[in-house]
């Protein structure tokens, strides 16, 4: 081990392990502390105490926003489709999670289908 420092020029940042080792510490770590503090702090809470109340609405309204940010102001790959695509995905996503019986898995399936489709076809 001590081979793999002792070369000349060799940094720890030029390990292969290091992005890894970063994202550990500086994404999974702090977020999985306020987890863990959460969960001891709401134990003796009941479901429909008005901080969990309230946590949920912060929590739904995080999610729209970046839902909105993606529909509205996309990067990347995503800024090249026409916004009505975009718009039309989005609303075709929310529909199969409310027909689906709030299945959060059937609204993704069925936006990204919308989406692909949709790319799909305008890319010919």
């Amino acid at each position: 081990m001590s081979a793999l420092f002792s070369s000349p020029g060799y940094t720890l940042v030029d390990a292969w392990w290091w992005p890894y080792l970063f994202v550990l510490l500086v994404g999974f770590v702090p977020t999985e502390i306020w987890r863990v503090i959460g969960v001891f702090l709401a134990g003796n809470l009941e479901e429909n105490s008005p901080v969990l109340v309230w946590v949920r609405a912060v929590a739904t309204a995080l999610v729209a926003a970046v839902i909105a940010k993606l529909v509205l102001f996309p990067t990347g790959a995503l800024a090249t489709t026409p916004v009505v695509l975009r718009l039309g995905a989005a609303a075709t996503g929310f529909a199969a999670f409310k027909f689906s019986r709030d299945s959060v898995a059937a609204g993704v399936i069925a936006a990204e289908a919308v989406l692909i489709g949709g790319w799909l076809i305008l890319a010919r």
